[in-house]
């Protein structure tokens, strides 16, 4: 990785909040009070974007030239995002990261939500100084993942829909399943064992970390699965994605 040692503006758009802040890339720390604005009701790109530029406008002083990192809810591909289940429909197949750049003015680098969260737990959260592969996964709606390789991201996998049982995983483990079907922690900790035991059969893990709202709960769950594979929850929670985004942005600034 290149140098980290400047503040570098990170964003994270999500369905009913665009939160930014600088982040501090020696500590990981906020460098001034993070900003939040209600996603517009018809969350299309061009939308979005005029949000993200007020926050940015919010931190100019702060910055020169530096990328500002974006992470969203969705694959990105080389800058476009290749599907959208949370925002508008539009986002489909559009090169963002170009909107972005252009609207700001700025290089923007752009990252899946989850791959944010990874980047943040490998660097300053529960998995600082593991070595080998740590996978995140985010228990919420769905299951996000991240697959990160000796600090080196693997972008955009999708393991909740990995398939268990003839059914995608996260329709039966997520967090969501868990209280649309009023599960108990024990009957839960059932389907979350299944899942991370076919995690570790396809990816023999160094580190699984565990985040979403859920895994503030994380001691009525974690202790009851049986794996070869250290499991913790994630330590970043709802600052993850703008530092996440704001690692990713920092791969771009010259050392």
């Amino acid at each position: 990785m290149t140098s980290r040692s400047q503040l570098v503006l990170g964003i994270d758009i999500g369905g009913s909040g665009i939160k930014g802040a600088p982040v501090d890339l020696t500590t990981g720390e906020f460098a001034a009070e993070r900003i939040r604005i209600a996603t517009p009701k018809k969350a299309t790109p061009k939308a979005c974007a005029d949000v993200v530029a007020k926050i940015a406008e919010k931190f100019s002083d702060q910055f020169g030239n530096e990328p500002i990192g974006i992470a969203l809810p969705a694959p990105v591909v080389h800058g476009t995002v290749t599907m959208m289940a949370n925002l508008h429909s539009s986002w489909e197949g559009v090169n963002a990261e170009q909107l972005f750049t252009e609207r700001l003015g700025r290089k923007t680098v752009l990252v899946n939500d989850a791959d944010a969260a990874g980047l943040a737990e490998v660097y300053f959260g529960a998995a600082k100084g593991h070595p080998g592969l740590v996978i995140m996964t985010t228990l919420g709606t769905g299951i996000g993942t991240a697959l990160i390789m000796n600090g080196v991201l693997v972008p955009n996998t999708e393991l909740g829909h990995i398939e268990i049982n003839g059914h995608d995983a996260e329709t039966k483990a997520s967090a969501h399943a868990k209280a649309n079907e009023h599960l108990s922690y024990k009957r839960w900790s059932k389907r979350l064992q299944k899942y991370y035991r076919r995690l570790e059969k396809y990816f023999w893990p160094d580190l699984f970390v565990v985040g979403g709202g859920v895994s503030r709960s994380h001691e009525k769950f974690l202790p009851l699965l049986e794996l070869s594979t250290p499991i913790v929850p994630a330590t970043l929670f709802n600052r993850a994605g703008i530092v996440g985004a704001a690692i990713a942005a920092s791969d771009q600034i010259p050392s």
